[in-house]
């Protein structure tokens, strides 16, 4: 019979002793677990950190070497692009300005794309303020060629000529831009609303500058109007006319720009009034009393020339009229301002087709030219 006491081997073979040897592996095997764990979690955080450092890396390189990009992180549209996009170009826009507008209405991808095609191409100052059609993600390049092309901007232009009266050139502002008459008529009769100098004495005649006007998408009457009265002060800055002979030489180039068909003639016409008006002659023109009663110089009469109830019947008022009665162009205004030296006091268009126009300084040699323009209407069918 074995003696299990006295046995060492027995000894450790013992239930009391197996169950400490079994709970002893069970922690050892509980603190690997929690140390795997710890690890894996650490790895994992610094995993993490890796990553996040990498995206921010990434971001202030791409940042700092492709400058702005849309969210894709394209620099440059391939183009060609497509519809639609309409952009203002305001006046005094600077490239960078007009890079900026293009970005954010999405015809280009970056600034950095339209600087960089507006620096390379010669002509890109000459871009013009306006209103534009454009595609959206165009190449920076194309965009800065579309806005240089006439063809782009919904801008419409309003050409008013020389020698038109007010009413007509309202009509002619309300037939391009659709801007009803209305709206028209009422800001002619503000005038503040239209910038009209007060040496006009509230008369809009004559400030309206003859010249070609871009009108923008939306425009008012009055911001349209008041471009020209802007531009006729311009002129007559430019001109060095004293702000006190504003009216009065618009009203002589009125006069001018009505009576003298062509411009060689207009010096002439100018001092040939300025002799009458010297001389305490009548101006004796039939342009001003048709304008005073609202007519065609081709429907007036002998008899409406003697109505001195038409303030502007220079037979029977002396002096100019109260005020211009056309809106004069540029070589009118200059013709008032430097008139050609000569004792003329009358002239007569002989040629109403080619506008060959004689001047005399004595009633005889007047109504001789006035016979040759007989002549001319009789050769006319007139």
């Amino acid at each position: 019979m074995t003696d299990l006491f006295g046995d060492p081997a027995a000894r450790s073979s013992s239930p009391d002793s197996r169950r400490s040897r079994s709970r002893g592996r069970a922690r050892a095997q509980r603190e690997r677990q929690k140390r795997r764990r710890r690890s894996i979690w650490v790895l994992i955080v610094a995993l993490v950190l890796v990553a996040g450092a990498g995206y921010v890396v990434s971001e202030l390189v791409g940042g700092f070497f492709h400058g702005s990009s849309n969210e894709a992180g394209v620099e440059d549209y391939p183009g060609p692009g497509h519809p639609a996009a309409r952009v203002v170009v305001a006046q005094g826009d600077t490239g960078a300005q007009m890079a900026h507008t293009l970005q954010v209405a999405g015809v280009v991808a970056t600034e950095k794309a339209f600087n960089r095609a507006y620096a390379a191409n010669p002509d890109a100052i000459k871009i013009q303020p306006g209103t534009y059609n454009l595609l959206l993600e165009m190449k920076a390049s194309d965009a800065v060629l579309a806005l240089l092309n006439p063809s782009s901007r919904a801008t419409m232009g309003v050409t008013i000529p020389e020698g038109q009266t007010v009413q007509q050139t309202l009509s002619k502002i309300n037939e391009v831009t659709l801007i009803p008459l209305e709206d028209l008529q009422a800001a002619a009769a503000d005038p503040a609303a239209i910038g009209l100098p007060a040496e006009a004495g509230g008369n809009l005649e004559g400030w309206l500058f003859p010249a070609t006007y871009p009108v923008e998408p939306g425009a008012s009457a009055a911001s349209v109007l008041q471009q020209m009265t802007a531009k006729t002060v311009e002129v007559l800055t430019s001109k060095a006319v004293p702000n006190d002979q504003w009216e009065t030489v618009l009203t002589k180039a009125s006069i001018v720009e009505r009576e003298a068909k062509l411009d060689e003639d207009r010096p002439k016409v100018a001092r040939a009034i300025d002799n009458r008006l010297d001389k305490q002659m009548p101006l004796q023109i039939d342009a001003t009393v048709a304008y005073g009663l609202g007519i065609s110089g081709k429907d007036l009469t002998t008899a409406m020339t003697q109505d001195a109830s038409n303030p502007y019947n220079t037979y029977k008022h002396l002096g100019l009229t109260p005020g211009p009665i056309s809106n004069p162009g540029a070589a009118s205004i200059d013709a008032v301002l430097n008139p050609a030296p000569g004792d003329w006091l009358f002239w007569v268009t002989v040629n109403l087709t080619t506008g060959e126009t004689l001047f005399a300084n004595n009633l005889d040699d007047h109504n001789a030219n006035v016979d040759k323009l007989r002549e001319w209407q009789a050769q006319q069918g007139n």
